[in-house]
């Protein structure tokens, strides 16, 4: 079987407001992590992300790990809006996670935070996004995240 093969689609930086805690739901932890807005640049899109419609919202499960499900607003350079959601997992131990919350500098060598986005638009200029499929790897920073995004070919 042939390895699946990618190439780089965009870094994308958010910024993130304070976090809302619901504390514990039927699901698990839950936590509102709003977002305030960022930037996404690569060879074929670059802009910003919209602060009005974004948000993670947030579950820590029983094994500790974090379960993602976000919801971004991006608007393109020439103006095209696109929605991009995806779902991610992150991990570490306990001690990482800790100094994650308390904002303090973490290197991502030390966690596992991967992506898999999708987008959906009507602008004629990006239809090709509805049809592809990415990965993302990311990095937690003290008020915001920033991904490195794949597509996959």
């Amino acid at each position: 079987m042939a390895q699946l093969q990618s190439q780089h689609l965009l870094t994308l930086s958010i910024d993130l407001r304070p976090i809302v805690d619901m504390g514990p739901t039927p699901a698990g932890a839950r936590r509102i992590v709003p977002v305030a807005g960022g930037e996404f640049r690569g060879e074929r899109l670059r802009g910003r992300v919209l602060a009005e419609a974004g948000a993670d919202l947030l579950l820590t499960r029983a094994d500790g790990s974090f379960q993602q499900d976000v919801r971004l607003l991006l608007r393109t350079s020439d103006e095209a809006v696109v929605l991009m959601t995806y779902r991610g997992v992150r991990h570490s131990t306990p001690e990482v996670n800790a100094r994650i919350a308390r904002g303090e500098p973490v290197a991502k060598s030390d966690y596992y935070l991967r992506i898999a986005p999708f987008f959906e638009t009507g602008a004629p200029g990006y239809a090709w996004l509805n049809l592809i499929v990415a990965v993302g790897t990311g990095e937690r920073r003290p008020n915001g995240v920033v991904y490195e995004v794949f597509e996959i070919l």
